[in-house]
């Protein structure tokens, strides 16, 4: 297999002394190798280059990843799919929506958005799905709605993204109120006009969170 070796790689970088401060980092949640950035990037960044040139779109790659208990591997997968997430279609949402619900916490969902984000940008047609998952049960999908849009600039849909912040309006969560701020803080560095107006047009409705994220620039 094309990625034969990367697991192999991963295992061999292992720090048993640096792995526990990981963890307790992510509340204990899951076990850690005690890989850091750098050098667990460096494990697989010719072989994803490759994979990106190639188009090599392997979706086993990632399940195996997200079937591994230490979550480097699960950053490996997302990391995988940043790198060829042009390759990536309308009929791959279910699958990343998979990925997003799997093993969740922020520091996996954060990566996922971006490549969730690149599929709409390519192909809009998919905004409703955006807006189903930003009235959804799960807090994670929630999240990547409200971000999704991280980046696109001039090219933000401010209709899809008031839409989608008024869905989430009076909420108590802090990962969702963290969203709508950073979405919004995002986007004044665009259009600060906007942001400024939507805050004050629902500064009763937004949490203080929220807010204090959002107005950073404005």
């Amino acid at each position: 297999m094309w990625y034969d070796g990367i697991f192999e790689s991963l295992l061999a970088l292992r720090d048993e002394k640096r792995a526990p401060q990981m963890s307790a980092y992510m509340r204990n949640q899951f076990p850690f190798l005690g890989i850091a950035s750098a050098p667990r990037k460096a494990a697989y960044k010719k072989i994803f280059a490759t994979a990106k040139k190639e188009k090599i779109v392997d979706f086993d790659f990632v399940d195996q990843c997200f079937k591994r208990e230490e979550r480097e591997f699960q950053y490996a997968g997302v990391d995988y799919l940043l790198a060829i997430q042009d390759c990536l279609v309308p009929e791959n949402l279910p699958k990343l929506k998979q990925y997003i619900q799997a093993k969740s916490w922020w520091d996996t969902v954060d990566g996922l958005d971006g490549v969730v984000g690149s599929i709409v940008q390519r192909y809009p047609e998919c905004k409703p799905i955006l807006l189903e998952w930003s009235v959804a049960n799960d807090i994670w999908l929630r999240r990547v709605a409200i971000d999704h849009q991280l980046g696109f600039k001039s090219k933000t849909d401010t209709v899809s993204l008031e839409e989608i912040i008024k869905n989430n309006l009076n909420q108590k969560e802090f990962f969702i109120n963290k969203a709508i701020g950073w979405s919004l803080r995002d986007f004044s560095k665009t259009n600060p006009d906007w942001v400024r107006a939507f805050i004050s047009a629902h500064k009763d409705d937004l949490s203080s969170l929220s807010i204090r994220e959002g107005s950073k620039y404005v």
